[in-house]
This record gives structure tokens, C-alpha cells and sequence, in this order.
């Protein structure tokens, strides 16, 4: 599968399989006629490396965290370290903006009590 219809059947950005390849993760991708071939290994990675990116990894997060996978479970100590990193940096985000919301009641409290006294 070329790299246009691995991003249109799956809906990969055609950025990040270009990272991809830049990174030579790429199991039996292979140039064929000038254009990159992906096997469903291929496709399985890509979907790993969306998901990093989704739950909030950058690009070189995402780099070493998936050739961190492919040296082998040995790696899994650092990798679930990376994922802890992340996890706690999005509570962080989650707590701040839960307080931002309940800034947000209050002052909307006050307001209505004003209301409903004048």
C-alpha cells in the first residue's frame, strides 16, 4: 500500500508517515517504483505512533518511545515511565482547569445572588 492510500484508508496524516519513514521504523516498507509499500505491521506501528501523539507525546517523544518497543519488552520500564510522564502532565492539566471551573461557578454564584437581592 502506497503511502497516499495508507493515509486515506486509514486516515493517517500523510505528516506523520513521513516521520515514519524518516525515523526507519518501517518493518518490510519498501520502495516500489519510487513509492513507499506499507504491510500491515507497518499500519499496526502507525497506529501506535497516532496514539502517542494523541495522548499528548511529541515527535521525538514519539521517535524514541517506539524504537524503544522494537529493541523488545526489556524497554517496558522506560516506556511505562514515558506514559507515567504524560499521564501526570494531563492530570495537571485536568486539575488546573478544574479549578479554572470552579472560579468560574463562584463568580457566576455571586452574580446570581446580586440578582436575586436587586
Amino acid at each position: 500500500m502506497t503511502m497516499q492510500e495508507a493515509s486515506k484508508r486509514y486516515m493517517i496524516p500523510l505528516k506523520i508517515l513521513k516521520e515514519y519513514e524518516k525515523w526507519e521504523l518501517c518493518g518490510a516498507v519498501k520502495k516500489v517504483m519510487g513509492e513507499w509499500q506499507y504491510d500491515d505491521q507497518d499500519i499496526e506501528r502507525l497506529g501506535m505512533i497516532m496514539t502517542l501523539h494523541d495522548i499528548g507525546f511529541n515527535s521525538s517523544e514519539v521517535e524514541t518511545y517506539m524504537r524503544l518497543t522494537l529493541e523488545g519488552n526489556h524497554t517496558e520500564p522506560e516506556r511505562i515511565a514515558m506514559l507515567n510522564r504524560i499521564r501526570g502532565k494531563t492530570l495537571d492539566e485536568i486539575h488546573f482547569k478544574e479549578k479554572q471551573i470552579a472560579h468560574m461557578d463562584y463568580l457566576r454564584h455571586e452574580m446570581q445572588k446580586k440578582k436575586e437581592k436587586g
